[in-house]
């Protein structure tokens, strides 16, 4: 009876009602994007077989480990700013635009010195330009963190929906006429794009105009002194998300990136659901800490566990499930890939957690802290890397990330005063007790 009088109060709460439908928006296009995404993916890996897969992911596992810079960690901050001030939204983001589009073209620049001091063969080097090009596209992501603010992501979806859709026909397309390695790259680019002219049509469906936009020095100083600490986190989160792929590649060769690349594909298909969550209630997050602690911390334990259990039951399924899976979807040229999946899922617990505790640190301006943990994290994954590939191979990889994860987004938190009240609490989650409304100490 208490919790029907409960649901009947959420549903008669307009506050609540705008939230979770933002977050089915989001969860919807997730779901699709899941469905044809592992589809359309494992139908380009058995196409392409390991090999040409290998090189598939290590162009994109290499540009990634760039990136960063061409985001410049302004996501979140832009999000923050604007849900704090309306009125200079074309200011916002007219400067996040130009910053963007400044840190693409640094991304462009620093990957072709990197390449030229590696002597890479003329293929690899136009793969890593094609895909690094996306990074110039995506500088009208700005556009999302506006419906984000507004908590509209419909309008996101449609964008996505509508790339998502054409991307896979023309996937589809190309598997069935034969095509070429270097189709499947110009494919990548053409979603970036598609999804961009997306974003414009939507905000101007919004009797919105980017023409509007302006760029302001001050600000852009302002944004950038906030965001520093998480460009440089963005660097080292790529590090130690991408680089194993990178050195299964410089140390056992592509093959083993395209058997490692089909089991993480299908272990971190499942990391949307952290961050469309997170994404949808950080305002909620942020306008709790206004009203009080205890309402402020009673939602955060709530996203916790919530985190914890989601994770925790996805990685049991997918242990028992792992071989058949990879068998069945990918092949026998694929079977190494099942015991890499195996381990590497258990990852996704401390992923799971460490997006929701990042929305956290981000509100708490501790972000210095989220950069010392990230690279440690990305230290001790670059080590094992080299051991464990040298010892056990491909399923070597797997067992490195999966301790630097622990490390970095959980462990690492007990030993800092100021983030050991989120320790405890994510502590809480994983053992499922339940909230004690424990504060932090100032």
């Amino acid at each position: 009876m208490m919790i029907i009088n409960k649901i009947k109060l959420l549903t008669n709460n307009k506050e609540f009602l705008r939230y979770f439908s933002n977050t089915s928006w989001l969860l919807g296009e997730k779901l699709l994007r899941l469905t044809l995404g592992v589809f359309i993916g494992i139908w380009i890996a058995r196409y392409l077989g390991p090999e040409r897969f290998g090189i598939f992911n290590y162009v994109q596992s290499y540009v990634a480990l760039f990136t960063a810079i061409a985001t410049l960690g302004l996501d979140n901050i832009i999000v923050r700013e604007l849900v704090k001030s309306q009125s200079a939204r074309d200011e916002l983001l007219g400067t996040a635009f130009v910053l963007k589009l400044i840190g693409a073209v640094v991304t462009l620049v620093l990957l072709g010195m990197t390449l030229w001091l590696q002597t890479s063969d003329s293929q690899t080097t136009l793969y890593v330009y094609i895909i690094a090009s996306t990074t110039i596209f995506q500088s009208f992501n700005v556009i999302d963190f506006y419906f984000q603010s507004k908590v509209l992501s419909k309008f996101v979806v449609f964008s996505n929906i509508i790339s998502l859709l054409i991307s896979s026909i023309i996937k589809l397309f190309l598997i069935l006429n034969d095509a070429p390695l270097i189709a499947f790259f110009y494919v990548v680019l053409f979603d970036s794009l598609i999804l961009s002219l997306g974003f414009i049509f939507f905000y101007f469906y919004n009797r919105l105009s980017f023409l509007n936009w302006s760029f302001n020095k001050n600000l852009a100083i302002v944004l950038l002194k906030d965001s520093w600490p998480l460009i440089l986190s963005g660097i080292i989160v790529s590090i130690y998300i991408k680089i194993d792929q990178v050195m299964l590649k410089e140390m056992i060769g592509n093959e083993a990136v395209g058997v490692y690349a089909a089991a993480v594909r299908l272990s971190e298909v499942w990391y949307f659901i952290p961050v469309v969550i997170c994404s949808s209630l950080f305002p909620a997050l942020i306008d709790a800490r206004k009203q009080s602690e205890n309402l402020y911390y009673d939602r955060l334990q709530t996203i916790y566990s919530l985190m914890s259990f989601i994770a925790i039951i996805i990685a049991l399924s997918m242990t028992f499930l792992s071989n058949w899976l990879i068998h069945l979807l990918y092949g026998v040229e694929y079977y190494q890939a099942g015991k890499v999946l195996m381990i590497h899922i258990w990852a996704g617990i401390f992923v799971f957690i460490g997006v929701a505790s990042g929305k956290w640190l981000l509100v708490e301006n501790l972000q210095i802290i989220s950069i010392v943990n990230t690279a440690f994290g990305a230290i001790v994954n670059i080590v094992l890397n080299y051991i464990f590939i040298k010892k056990i191979g491909v399923e070597g990889a797997a067992w490195a990330t999966l301790v630097s994860y622990f490390l970095a987004a959980y462990l690492s938190l007990c030993f800092w005063k100021k983030t050991r009240i989120n320790f405890i609490n994510i502590s809480k989650s994983l053992l499922f007790i339940k909230s004690l409304n424990i504060k932090r100490n100032n």
